[in-house]
């Protein structure tokens, strides 16, 4: 699950003059995470509000489908890394969580009530610190994370009823499965009369289907908007290849020339000074979006090269340093 990665723990100990102190939970810094603090209390891309929301939501399906009782959701204890004009939420403090065989309805519903009053509380907080509305409703933001929680839910859960020649709807759900970001490794078909019951078991949906063919066909290790986003590139650059020669090309062999010849050069053009303002793959994905607007805007395809350089030139030297320290309030 999307979640800080722990290393140690500093056991419970006491100080020279007798005072005992907690025991400490040590984790791997985040690279690139950003407090919600941070996120909503200065202008950035992608807009904050509705991704922020649909990253909370997101966290908090997949923690659930997992087993997890969060009891303390909140934007204070989550982290949010740029994902190719998204973001993605991971958890921090899991001090009041739980780990079940499988969460009844119950559970979930008092882990989102929970959320709902913390998200709504934090908001107001920070408007009164920063003396300005940082969001139009906070009990209309924290309403919406749940309402989006709610939407993917259904669609990773829900079974689906349809007839014994319509299997192309299985289909149909399974990419819908895919585009959000999760894999199915096991479908139920169940037959009851004239029609077949689909039923997908929530411990058998996982996350990860770009970012996990993206590590096998090059090492990258990316987000999963990233992956699909570099995935595509790769596709588009194993046409090429097919244009351009003779025979088929393999995704293996594709995968490795783009990696060398289009990928690593494009990284390395990058002023050594600029370079740790994004991650890698974040940076790769924004000079392909600059591409295309800067191709749409010459009415043809600019190359990658002139793209990479506008992009330096125009966002990424201006852009904020990300790479900071990743920490949250309590």
């Amino acid at each position: 699950m999307p979640a800080v990665e722990a290393i140690g723990i500093v056991t419970e100990r006491e100080t020279l003059d007798g005072e005992e102190l907690d025991a400490v939970l040590v984790t791997r810094q985040l690279e690139y995470a950003l407090p919600y603090r941070l996120i909503l209390s200065r202008r950035m891309l992608p807009a904050p509000e509705a991704t922020i929301r649909a990253a909370l939501a997101e966290l908090l399906v997949r923690i659930h489908l997992a087993g997890l009782f969060w009891g303390d959701c909140s934007l204070s204890n989550a982290l949010f890394r740029r994902d190719a004009g998204a973001l993605s939420a991971y958890l921090v403090d899991a001090e009041t969580a739980e780990l079940h065989e499988r969460l009844s309805d119950g559970q979930r519903n008092h882990d989102l009530a929970i959320a709902e009053e913390n998200i709504a509380g934090e908001l107001y907080d920070l408007e009164a610190e920063l003396e300005r509305e940082v969001v139009p409703d906070p009990f209309e933001f924290a309403a919406d994370v749940r309402n989006r929680y709610d939407r993917l839910w259904a669609e990773l859960t829900l079974d689906e009823v349809f007839a014994p020649g319509e299997g192309q709807k299985l289909e149909e759900r399974l990419r819908r499965l895919n585009e959000l970001g999760f894999d199915v490794e096991e479908a139920e078909l169940i037959r009851q009369g004239n029609v077949v019951r689909l039923r997908l078991h929530s411990k058998v949906v996982e996350p990860g289907h770009h970012r996990r063919r993206l590590l096998r066909l090059t090492g990258l290790d990316a987000q999963e908007n990233q992956a699909r986003r570099l995935l595509n590139d790769l596709t588009r650059y194993k046409a090429w290849l097919e244009r351009t020669g003779a025979a088929p090309v393999s995704d293996a062999l594709a995968a490795g020339r783009w990696l060398s010849e289009v990928f690593e050069p494009t990284i390395a053009s990058i002023p050594a000074d600029l370079r740790g303002k994004r991650a890698a793959a974040e940076i790769f994905h924004e000079i392909l979006e600059h591409r295309w607007f800067l191709s749409e805007r010459a009415g043809r395809d600019v190359g990658l090269k002139r793209a990479t350089g506008a992009y330096v030139d125009q966002i990424l030297r201006n852009a904020p340093d990300e790479q900071l320290p990743s920490v949250t309030d309590g």
